[in-house]
């Protein structure tokens, strides 16, 4: 007779149980540092925990300069270096409150919805999801235009879009939009009309592609719980494999002295059974988040992290294994970790001109922006926009079709189709000069390989205050 392996029993309410135990805490330290507020975190370990606090903190806008992290042994300790955007430290309570709770919660499992309304009501950073709206997923193959007409094509079928967030990288585009119906306002739930929009998106997408070119569209009604919009952009990317272009410079994984480029490199330790991974690139914002998505989604576990910034360059180690608790042995693998977290860090790098428009929300309007961007032959290489009461606010990142750098007097001709002002940052300085007869829109320059970090202006104050990607969006009327 065959004798069935032995199955322990594990209580569903264990992780219930272990946070009444053990409870997570949260300090916040003000003293210790003198330009920066330490936030320490000790709680009962389980898979993504360090994913989702630096979620927290990168979704308030905060700046993470370095970080100790330690999960071996089923406990979780965590030491942040964290300032504003202007480099202060945290000094609103209500901030370190939310702070405090929201990393709690994260060992509960999400936000009650006290604590994010409270949130929500001081105006900070929202969670850049949502529950409550049909979402529109695409990939494909980033040509002029492609954003312009789907745009237009959602117009035409009466469907308003509450946000949406698109980045490119090495000639691959995704974008999520969060969509209303046109007519009730509220989400798009019939089976027979998503898959007409879903359709008529596909002719849209398929006639800027070559037979054969990858490409998807994907239209889905609205479900709780869904993936934080940009690890799902990086989910998206990652599946549609853009991560295959990335490769070393001429120093190999090895970073060279002089060399800009970003490197990665991972080692074996034997002695303990980990693989050391090593990253070291241009600083930005988002960047710890960036690379940690990638890890998680990958299937890797984080025992031991150390992240630190010297002057404009970042240097990340992760002691990593399998969820099976293996390291990673094979050259192949190896490749393909460099290579996904090479495209992590450059998905978000900074390319072309920024323009900032922050104008009264009107019937088409998104469709007729990105229009404009088109028939001035300017590509879009980022872009987030939304709403914020009556304003529709936008943050569009465009170089020449050919990848150069946008002239002034096509940032000039741009502006009297659109309408508004234009700011052209200096980025030695941060001067700028005003263009035009109101203050709706802005432009700063950023360096084509993404080295300068943005710098604080009344169009990024007013960016960071939006809170796109909440169900609070109203929709912009196209």
């Amino acid at each position: 007779m065959e004798v069935a392996a032995y199955q322990p029993y594990i209580d569903p309410d264990y992780d219930s149980l272990i946070e009444r135990i053990y409870p997570s805490t949260v300090c916040i330290d003000n003293e210790t540092c003198r330009d920066c507020t330490l936030v320490k975190v000790d709680s009962a370990n389980k898979d993504g925990i360090l994913l989702e606090m630096v979620q927290v903190l990168t979704d308030l806008d905060l700046v993470i300069s370095k970080s100790y992290i330690s999960s071996d042994g089923g406990w979780f300790m965590d030491v942040f270096h964290v300032t504003d955007q202007l480099g202060k430290k945290l000094v609103d309570k209500s901030l370190i409150l939310y702070i405090q709770q929201a990393l709690c919660a994260t060992r509960r499992g999400g936000l009650n919805k006290e604590i994010h309304g409270s949130w929500q009501r001081k105006h900070f950073r929202p969670c850049h999801v949502s529950s409550e709206h049909t979402v529109l997923e695409m990939t494909g193959t980033n040509r002029l235009g492609l954003l312009s007409e789907m745009s237009a094509a959602l117009a035409e079928l009466a469907c308003h879009i509450a946000s949406a967030v698109v980045w490119t990288h090495h000639a691959r585009a995704a974008c999520i939009f969060y969509v209303e119906d046109g007519e009730s306002g509220g989400p798009i739930t019939d089976p027979g009309r998503l898959a007409q929009i879903e359709e008529q998106l596909e002719n849209v997408v398929e006639a800027h592609h070559a037979e054969g070119e990858r490409r998807s569209v994907r239209l889905m009604g609205p479900v709780a719980g869904r993936t934080h919009t940009e690890r799902r952009l990086h989910q998206l990317m990652f599946a549609d494999r853009d991560y295959e272009q990335c490769h070393h410079c001429g120093g190999g994984s090895r970073h060279q002295k002089g060399c800009e480029a970003a490197h990665v490199s991972i080692e074996r330790w034997k002695d303990k059974g980990y693989s050391v991974v090593n990253v070291r690139s241009r600083d930005r914002p988002k960047l710890l988040f960036d690379t940690v998505c990638v890890l998680t989604d990958m299937q890797y576990v984080v025992f031991h992290a150390s992240v630190s910034s010297a002057g404009s360059f970042a240097n990340q180690e992760y002691f990593i294994r399998h969820q099976d608790g293996c390291a990673l042995d094979s050259e192949t693998e190896q490749h393909k970790l460099s290579q996904c977290l090479l495209a992590a860090v450059e998905r978000r790098a900074l390319h072309g001109l920024r323009l900032e428009v922050s104008t009264q929300n009107r019937p088409g309007l998104l469709s007729d922006v990105t229009r404009v961007f088109r028939e001035n032959g300017l590509s879009i290489t980022r872009a987030e926009v939304g709403i914020q009461g009556e304003q529709a606010v936008g943050s569009f990142y465009v170089t020449e079709a050919s990848g150069n750098d946008v002239s002034p007097s096509m940032v000039e001709l741009v502006r009297k189709e659109i309408g508004g002002s234009v700011m052209i940052m200096n980025k030695s300085s941060g001067a700028s000069t005003p263009q035009g007869p109101m203050s709706a829109l802005q432009a700063s320059h950023v360096g084509r390989t993404g080295d300068e970090k943005p710098r604080p202006s009344l169009g990024s104050l007013i960016w960071s205050q939006l809170e796109r990607f909440s169900s609070n969006f109203g929709p912009v009327r196209l």
